[in-house]
């Protein structure tokens, strides 16, 4: 089984492109789906405990946990500790039950693949990418997105340039879902026609 790794920085169309791999009947294990699972589940008492008033009806209160990162970013490794063990439990489960159905191709979608080494642990990395002003343009239309706030989720990411040249294959969704669907087609086939990146 191959495990291609799929990243992008905020506003680059990951999450979208993720959908056309799961479309094509390629499973995709989404790591944002998993802490938003994690953030009704297993993951509330233990960040309950390092930020105090940071859940609410057994839940995680995500704009509490925000406001308490941006007000302190020093915090995030101690999110990080608390989030990323997590994750990749799931992600192994994952793997493991896949591998076990036979599926010749998978995706783990990470959004912080690079930052976290991820890497070492796929066959091969597909970044998703567009021109900067897209990327901007997109980002700012999110509910409650500030410049500010952008300006602190861009400087916690490997930038653009670095990941588009670290990848084994780029994804440009700067022109089009068609485009970008051809693209993803064209990798499943190259990755599951020769087995190997």
């Amino acid at each position: 089984m191959i495990v291609l790794g799929l990243t992008g920085s905020i506003g680059m169309g990951k999450s979208t492109t993720a959908a056309m791999f799961a479309d094509i009947g390629i499973p995709v294990n989404d790591a944002d789906a998993v802490v938003h699972s994690l953030y009704q589940g297993e993951a509330v008492a233990p960040i309950e405990a390092a930020f105090p008033g940071a859940t609410k009806g057994g839940a995680v209160d995500r704009s509490e946990l925000s406001r308490q990162l941006a007000e302190n970013p020093a915090l995030f490794a101690r999110l990080e500790a608390i989030v990323h063990p997590l994750v990749r439990e799931r992600e192994k489960v994952f793997l493991q039950h896949h591998s076990a159905n036979g599926a010749p191709l998978v995706v783990l979608d990470i959004p912080l693949l690079f930052e976290t080494k991820a890497q070492n642990r796929v066959d091969a990395v597909a970044v998703v990418s567009c021109d900067a002003q897209i990327q901007k343009e997109r980002v700012m239309k999110r509910p409650g997105m500030t410049a500010e706030k952008f300006a602190l989720i861009l400087s916690r990411q490997v930038p653009d340039h670095e990941k588009r040249a670290k990848a084994d294959y780029i994804i440009d969704t700067g022109h089009g879902l068609d485009s970008a669907r051809q693209q993803v087609s064209a990798i499943v086939h190259r990755l599951t026609s020769q087995k190997r990146p």
